[in-house]
Order: structure tokens, then C-alpha cells, then sequence
């Protein structure tokens, strides 16, 4: 199956121009987190992972589902190149929600570099609840805007650190470099996603979707809805059937009933 330009237009309701331009772009960037939710149900579900584009567009296309970063910055990517960007695959370290002090954690997160005329840019589609959405400057020491939060980059050794301002503090997301990684790099990095007893993907259900200018997560049965300027709004989920409804109807999941029954057995805990 070769790429369905078209069919993934509809999917993030883009009825722009398809040129390799930084509006074009901007318009991307946005929309595919918007309508694309990203979700860990196959590994936490001990469901294959498949990263070639078949299998992409099978699932985050036309099935009505989402993924994380590797199935949707390869697709992402896919769709950059069929419309004439210059992109190239990073990898990164995540250290959101790690201490300082922890050991280096391992290459596991993908974003995308693009060269354009006037010089590159960052993008990086699959990243959960802080997922980049909009285009980056590859500028360090420089605030950034963005449709939602403000971000920097700054150097570090031969790389650098991306931060996001979250509640008025800077929040260093993760370092990277600008070696270009290749699709063997991305299938071990994601098989140890998807394996490893160590990997939270597969001992914690995980969700996230930008609507508008709310932010939408889920943690387990701890779902929050996150807007500008104001408190978020947390609750936990009571039951099975609380938790398909919010999956549906705030992360636009397709739920089918072999997943349904997979969850109830399983048990997702509070």
C-alpha cells in the first residue's frame, strides 16, 4: 500500500494547500495531534506494534486510532516527504517526569527534523501530553510560541534540551541530537517500548489529544483536561464504562469489542 495523501487529509481535517511550505507545515503540525490521539492500548494490551507504513495508515488512518511516537512521526514523516519536505528522523531522551539526578534514560522518543529554505525546523507529532504543536526553529536560547505552550531549546554538549513553560516554570522535556537515526534504530527502540517490564507502556494506560486549546490526558483512570491560564481540571474514572467513554468521546479512540474485553480483563487501577 503506498501513501494515501489524501485519505490522511480527511483524517486531520486538513482541506489546505499540499505544499512543502512552513504554512503547510504549521497547518500539519497542528491538526494531526488534534484529530491522531496519542495512546498506548497495544502494548499494554500485549498487541503487536508494527511500524511499516501498511500498517500505519491501517491503524492510525483508517481504523480510528492513535499510537505513540513511532507510529505517528513515521507517518508524519511519510506524509512530510510524499508532499516534498527534506525530513530526517532524530531520537531523543525523555526525561519529563524524571529527576535530575536519575541515570540518562535511553533513546527511546522520535521527533523529526525538516530543512526548508531558510533553515530547519523541529516538529515532533508524538510526544503525548506535551505534544509539539506547532513548528520550531532549530535556535537555542529563544522563546518560542506556540498554539499552546511556549518552548526553548538550549545546548547541551554536542546536542540539545528542549523545555516547555508549564504553570510559569520551564520543564525540560528532552535532549536530542541531530544524528540521523535510522528505521532499525526506531523497530529496537520500540520493541523495548513495548516489551521491556521497566517500560511504562506497558504498565500504565496512557492518552492524550489537543482540542482547540485544551489538552486532554489520561493516566491509567486519572483524566485531566488542561486550558490556558487556568487550574486543570482532574477526576478518576469509576468503572470500565467510564473509561471506554472518555477513550471515545475526548481522545476519539476506536474501541472494538475485543479491546473492550481485553481492558475489563486486564483492569486498569486508580
Amino acid at each position: 500500500m503506498s501513501l494515501d495523501l489524501a485519505a490522511y487529509f480527511r483524517r486531520i481535517g486538513h482541506d489546505g494547500p499540499a505544499a512543502p511550505t512552513l504554512e503547510t507545515l504549521q497547518q500539519l503540525a497542528l491538526r494531526h495531534p488534534g484529530r491522531i490521539p496519542f495512546e498506548n492500548l497495544d502494548p499494554l494490551l500485549g498487541r503487536p506494534v508494527a511500524l511499516d507504513l501498511d500498517s500505519l495508515q491501517r491503524k492510525l488512518v483508517q481504523g480510528g486510532r492513535g499510537g505513540f511516537c513511532y507510529e505517528h512521526n513515521l507517518l508524519f514523516q511519510a506524509v512530510l516527504e510524499a508532499i516534498g519536505f527534506r525530513v530526517t528522523g532524530l531520537a531523543a531522551r525523555v526525561w519529563w517526569g524524571r529527576a535530575a539526578e536519575a541515570p540518562a534514560p535511553p533513546r527511546t522518543h522520535m521527533l523529526l527534523r525538516v530543512d526548508l529554505d531558510d533553515g530547519p525546523r523541529l516538529v515532533d507529532v508524538g510526544f503525548g501530553g506535551l505534544t509539539l504543536t506547532g513548528v520550531l526553529r532549530l535556535e537555542p536560547g529563544v522563546v518560542q510560541a506556540t498554539p499552546h505552550e511556549p518552548f526553548r531549546l538550549l545546548v547541551q554538549g554536542d546536542g540539545y534540551v528542549l523545555q516547555a513553560l508549564v504553570a510559569g516554570a520551564w520543564q525540560t522535556l528532552y535532549e536530542f541530537d541531530l544524528q540521523p537515526q535510522q528505521r532499525a534504530d526506531y523497530e529496537m527502540a520500540c520493541w523495548y517500548l513495548c516489551h521491556h517490564p521497566d517500560s511504562r507502556f506497558v504498565r500504565q494506560l496512557l492518552a492524550a489529544r489537543v482540542d482547540g486549546t485544551v489538552r486532554y490526558g489520561l493516566l491509567d483512570r486519572a483524566f485531566s483536561v488542561h486550558r490556558p491560564g487556568q487550574p486543570s481540571e482532574r477526576r478518576t474514572l469509576d468503572g470500565a464504562d467510564a473509561l471506554f467513554e472518555v477513550l471515545e468521546t475526548r481522545f476519539g479512540v476506536a474501541l472494538d469489542g475485543g479491546m473492550r474485553d481485553a481492558l475489563r480483563r486486564r483492569g486498569v487501577p486508580h
